[in-house]
């Protein structure tokens, strides 16, 4: 079978919908990457499942999609997930019901005729109804090096990737872009980024560190910081870029980078 992009650059130019639960930092080195003279791909549509009125403790928006969406002039849709479990009258952990807000969320993005979702702090797991209409076309990164495996499985998944690979004695940690697919992180492998170092303060040991819990929450914190900055900032906006310029292709489940295999996607810094 012949690998097929994800976008073809020849049909026109890449058109991207940004999925956000959050600050949207992520979105907005994307549409910032977008605005750049080679671009060859426009952020479309910011999508989020929080509704703008809703706040935080501390009354911070809890989203800042519309935000971003009216300072870009970008198309803005919603579809509040909490609303939703409310009016199905099920906690928000029963995934029985999520196909059904994945079709309402479909039907707010169909109009902007999307080549592309980038998940860029989208806090809702993702089912068939939307995995299946946007098959291999939605992306995310992830705050770890996702071509680590622990035997057949990947190492680092989930939540709490960064505190596991620092108590785990990792000596460096990276981000990952990849395809979104229904088992969560275990997509297909687009751009890991450069490393960053793990740096212990003078004196302390992993061993200690899994006893002093605030130091702990401290130093993940710490590093966290980093990664986005190093990470998650540098290749999301690069990951979209290439695949706006045709560089991705997918043929069963199998990523390929300028027409070669490409197992483990790109690694950075490249040659």
């Amino acid at each position: 079978m012949n690998p097929k992009l994800i976008h073809d650059p020849k049909r026109r130019r890449m058109r991207v919908a940004c999925f956000v639960s959050g600050s949207g930092s992520n979105a907005r080195r994307i549409i910032e990457r977008s605005r750049q003279p080679d671009s060859l791909y426009d952020v479309v549509l910011m999508f989020t499942d929080v509704r703008d009125s809703r706040k935080k403790k501390n009354g911070e928006k809890r989203c800042k999609a519309k935000d971003i969406a009216d300072e870009h002039g970008i198309g803005y849709e919603c579809e509040d997930i909490r609303d939703f479990y409310k009016e199905k009258g099920v906690p928000r952990k029963d995934l029985s019901v999520r196909p059904e807000f994945d079709e309402k969320a479909i039907k707010k993005i169909n109009p902007y005729d999307v080549d592309l979702i980038c998940n860029a702090g989208y806090m809702t797991i993702m089912t068939p109804p939307i995995l299946d209409a946007y098959s291999g076309r939605i992306i995310n990164v992830h705050p770890a090096d996702l071509s680590i495996m622990d035997g057949p499985e990947r190492k680092y998944v989930g939540i709490h990737v960064v505190e596991e690979a620092i108590l785990a004695g990792e000596t460096e940690i990276r981000a990952t872009t990849h395809i979104v697919r229904k088992k969560v992180d275990h997509g297909e492998i687009l751009v890991i980024s450069e490393s960053v170092p793990v740096q212990l303060p003078e004196g302390v040991t992993v061993e200690a560190l899994s006893e002093e819990k605030k130091l702990l929450k401290q130093i993940v914190n710490d590093h966290q910081s980093k990664l986005k900055e190093r990470g998650d900032w540098a290749i999301y906006p690069l990951t979209v870029q290439l695949i706006a310029e045709g560089k991705f292709s997918l043929a069963n489940d199998q990523i390929y980078f300028d027409g070669e295999p490409a197992p483990n996607g790109v690694r950075l810094p490249r040659d």
